[in-house]
């Protein structure tokens, strides 16, 4: 049996370890990337492809000769046609809840930074404010106890649990919004969207992109949020908008936004935030889930997935 790996460059792979992958397919080959021309080239003839973002379309899946299995280093399977891959009996595994500490460190990380105004006394002090103040220390800007707030949680699978349950170890109140595209009254435990934008003091989001929730933050819901809230984006960059977040942030609609997600990435053709520079934004490149623990664990349950097919398991399995 034979394993490609089509771009373990995307993971970081110098950090890593490989050797669950090969543990499980001895004859293991991993490529830093693929371009899209060479992909069907490199894996004809391969039982285990393993892939993080190279896309796997119905052509290059109805010519694969001999092709088993899908292996997926994240969640979504948007770069995998699956109707194609249940077509030719090609099985599909993703990873599930590998990286939930870093995403959870990574938002009260830029959260802290935002509430304590970390960016702004680092400038100060290091353009020599201090040297001549005339107290010991300086309150310049806003410092803000988290114990103090209330955070509204879009998305309660694992990753917004894990933060939901991380701001209560803060002392936050805490608000679960009904599901997006849910129609009627909240169930139990749940708020109606509207009364999160208009009650929460931080507002996370963890939910996928779908027709419900694309564009879920525009400049309506925004203008809904208090003068003091701030905005946490480490789901999906279609999520919001993001001309519609740079006009909120010019006017102060709302205090402070941090993204680590953008509709297209790279963003080669650019975007409305990538050009803002204002202070009450932390923009970072997709990062929030790659620690390098997150990043072995996603190596690891790829290889815990091949091995559960090997034995005839359904392990993590979309098709």
């Amino acid at each position: 049996m034979k394993a490609v790996f089509l771009d373990f460059g995307t993971m970081g792979a110098t950090e890593l370890d490989p050797s669950p992958l090969s543990d499980a397919v001895p004859d293991f080959q991993a490529f830093d990337s693929t371009p899209a021309e060479l992909v069907a080239e490199r894996i004809d003839g391969v039982d285990f492809v393993f892939a993080n973002k190279a896309r796997m379309t119905e052509e290059i899946i109805s010519n694969a000769s001999g092709l088993k299995f899908i292996g997926l280093t994240a969640t979504g399977v948007d770069n995998v046609d699956l109707e194609a891959a249940k077509k030719h009996n090609v099985a599909v595994c993703n990873i599930r809840a590998y990286c939930t500490q870093s995403i959870v460190e990574h938002v009260f990380a830029v959260l802290l930074n935002i509430t304590h105004s970390v960016r702004q006394y680092d400038r100060i002090v290091r353009g020599g404010a201090w040297q001549k103040a005339d107290n010991f220390c300086m309150l310049e800007f806003p410092i803000r106890e988290l114990s103090a707030m209330t955070i509204g949680i879009v998305g309660l699978g694992v990753l917004g649990s894990g933060v939901a349950d991380m701001a209560r170890q803060f002392g936050m109140s805490v608000l679960i919004a009904q599901r997006p595209g849910t129609e009627g009254e909240p169930g139990e435990g749940r708020v109606d969207f509207r009364e999160i934008l208009q009650n929460a003091d931080v507002i996370s989001l963890h939910c996928p992109l779908t027709d419900d929730t694309r564009g879920l933050i525009g400049a309506e819901e925004l203008e809904l949020m208090k003068p003091n809230a701030i905005l946490i984006n480490t789901a999906r960059g279609g999520l919001v908008d993001s001309t519609a977040l740079v006009a909120a942030l010019q006017t102060k609609t709302i205090a402070a936004a941090a993204v680590d997600v953008l509709p297209k990435e790279p963003p080669v053709d650019g975007d409305p935030l990538l050009d803002y520079e204002g202070e009450n934004l932390i923009l970072t490149p997709h990062i929030a889930w790659g620690t390098v623990e997150a990043r072995q664990n996603a190596i690891n349950e790829v290889a815990a997935n091949v091995r559960a097919f090997l034995e005839g398991e359904e392990r993590n399995r979309v098709v």
